[in-house]
């Protein structure tokens, strides 16, 4: 695989990149069509349900993609869901060589699609290209762990602090950075949130931003509201952001609630790790935590998150005011640990991303 592959396989990812918000619970998938060096066909995938990136740039093309090479930022799937399998799509079309940038991890692929593409003596090359497994990182462990991945996201000044004793927060953070926070909430198939967050501030949790519109319709992302007690009030805002809604409660918690579903556990408190475990099932690759101390702080101790974007604004709030995580820490060997994949400024904030480092401080 030369220099030429890879520029066209990156160029198939920033296809993928347009189906960034839509296409959940599928991946996001571009794909680039070559004959003779030049582009004669693109495509992406839009939504789930609909055709997938390889068909589209087929179509792109007019059809005649004879001899020519299928660049795709994922392995081309070979099962028959919603839409026929791509590897017959390719087959018929009389494809030469298929060049992938991601084996798909999903068991019902998981390299047969390359397979039954050579088994129909198609030229077949692949590599995992960080860019293309970055993107749907999120699809991946859905399908191989049975977990989303977990992205918390916290709004703080820099002593750490994210509102006042008072509970008054509004607004720590710059109108650009709350603006950053609407992309993320996009891309994202959840947001999960906690009672306390509910009760303090009546969020809507929606994305209003306009720009994230597919065929001119916002995908709202579904809402899950960690609540041991079922304290959720029948008016609450987030039930008119136009997205699903569920309630997660303790054993203590009403079995039922006004115009929304419950999901009960065993205890008296809602088991996170089981919250995680029904998001996947019902096909949330990516969620969002947008939550109080509380719940910030129960992620983070029991491990339960894989990124964290952290907005610092340049005030300080005093040590009265609330924290960004409640942690219980007896020893320093026990801290939390993170490390610092980037750090960005978006509108006077910094936003600092953070990875988990399971390595205890000796």
């Amino acid at each position: 695989m030369g220099d030429i592959d890879r520029l066209f396989l990156r160029r198939a990812v920033e296809l993928a990149h347009r189906g960034l918000v839509s296409t959940t619970p599928n991946p996001r998938v571009g794909s680039i069509i070559v004959r003779d060096d030049q582009v004669i066909g693109r495509g992406w995938h839009v939504r789930s349900g609909e055709a997938h990136a390889e068909v589209n740039a087929i179509n792109d093309a007019g059809g005649d993609v004879v001899g020519a090479t299928v660049y795709v930022s994922l392995e081309p799937c070979c099962h028959t869901g919603l839409q026929p399998p791509c590897t017959e799509s390719m087959i018929r079309a009389r494809v030469a060589r298929v060049v992938g940038a991601m084996t798909d991890p999903d068991p019902r692929v998981a390299g047969q699609g390359y397979q039954a593409l050579r088994d129909a003596g198609i030229e077949v090359d692949s590599m995992e290209l960080p860019e293309a497994c970055e993107l749907n990182a999120g699809f991946a462990k859905r399908v191989t762990e049975g977990k989303p991945l977990v992205r918390i996201k916290v709004g703080a000044s820099m002593d750490g602090r994210t509102a006042m004793a008072s509970g008054e927060s509004r607004w720590i953070t710059s109108a650009e950075a709350r603006a950053d926070v609407q992309s993320w909430r996009a891309r994202s198939c959840a947001i999960l949130t906690g009672i306390g967050t509910v009760l303090a501030d009546d969020p809507r949790l929606d994305v209003r931003d306009v720009r994230f519109a597919t065929g001119g319709v916002v995908r709202q992302p579904l809402i899950a509201v960690a609540d041991s007690r079922g304290r959720t009030p029948a008016k609450a805002s987030l039930f008119n952001g136009g997205g699903r809604v569920v309630l997660f409660g303790g054993s203590s918690a009403p079995a039922e609630h006004p115009g929304t579903e419950v999901v009960r556990h065993e205890g008296e408190q809602v088991d996170l790790s089981a919250v995680l475990d029904w998001l996947a099932a019902a096909g949330c690759g990516e969620v969002l935590v947008e939550a109080g101390p509380t719940l910030t702080g129960a992620l983070f101790q029991a491990e339960l998150w894989d990124e964290a974007l952290i907005y610092l604004a340049p005030k300080m709030l005093g040590d009265a005011a609330m924290p960004m995580a409640r942690l219980s820490f007896e020893h320093l060997a026990e801290a939390f640990h993170g490390d610092i994949r980037s750090t960005d400024t978006v509108g006077g904030n910094l936003r600092v991303t953070l990875v988990p480092n399971r390595q205890r401080a000796a």
